[in-house]
């Protein structure tokens, strides 16, 4: 028996990367798998590797900068798989650059589809995960959110900010409703991280020298498996924490 037997796990951005790592990982817990993202091939074809392993997963097509359509998502989600326990705000489309180069419409969208999203996610959910003793929510920031140099990732960092207070807010206001929310800071290899790899390859070799753990994190292994476990019932007195999945290169002190 897994440890989430009978959950079901919204995960945004699953199509791909870490998105897809963590529902992989969740799935083998016994989650049941609502796979967002915007798209619809690569959901199918994840849904299918989920059900090849034995898991119950259903792909929905959404951008999530569409924020009017995810009430409505959100129920059609529940109303097919049975409800929602588990709500990983993982998909972002955001904004990187020097900040004098970059327009209002691009540093706007970091937010959008970053706390705006999430936000409009986790309250669409909230009477879901309120049911059967609560849930858990886990949203995805960024170690360079404590980086002393943020060249070219303030857009970015800004966001994570955000969604890290906004976790820390619904910790709060929610741990009542028996609703748990942490936040993960992960370095993971995901197709965002190999293309800047390949492009950057002195800066990357660097930045892994820097990892003291030695290397970037396996998106199913490394961070799939500890959101498993912020999900699970040994977790089940942790609330308002951010976890830096990272190697042990970020300082959250």
């Amino acid at each position: 028996m897994g440890s989430l037997d009978g959950k079901v796990a919204l995960v945004t951005g699953a199509g791909q990367g870490v998105g897809r790592g963590i529902a992989l990982a969740l799935a083998a817990e016994g989650a049941a798998i609502a796979a967002l993202g915007r798209t619809e091939e690569k959901l199918i074809t994840v849904c299918e590797e989920l059900r090849a392993r034995g898991a119950r997963a259903e792909p929905f097509v959404l951008d999530v900068l569409d924020t009017a359509r995810i009430p409505a998502m959100v129920d059609a989600v529940a109303e097919r798989l049975g409800g929602i326990d588990i709500l990983v705000n993982n998909a972002y489309s955001g904004s990187y650059g020097p900040l004098l180069s970059m327009s209002d419409a691009d540093f706007e969208k970091g937010f959008r589809s970053g706390p705006f999203a999430a936000l409009a996610l986790m309250k669409a959910c909230h009477p879901y995960l309120k049911r059967n003793g609560g849930g858990s929510v886990i949203n995805l920031v960024t170690s360079a959110m404590v980086r002393w140099d943020l060249r070219g990732y303030g857009a970015y960092a800004a966001a994570k900010v955000a969604l890290r207070s906004l976790t820390r807010t619904a910790a709060g206001e929610w741990g009542r409703d028996g609703i748990r929310v942490n936040a993960i800071a992960p370095h993971a290899t995901s197709p965002a991280y190999e293309g800047w790899q390949a492009q950057n390859p002195e800066e990357a070799e660097e930045f892994v020298a820097s990892i003291p753990l030695g290397y970037v994190g396996d998106c199913e292994q490394d961070i799939g498996r500890a959101v498993v476990m912020l999900c699970g019932p040994d977790a089940r007195y942790l609330t308002g924490a951010t976890v830096p999945l990272d190697g042990g290169q970020a300082n959250f002190d």
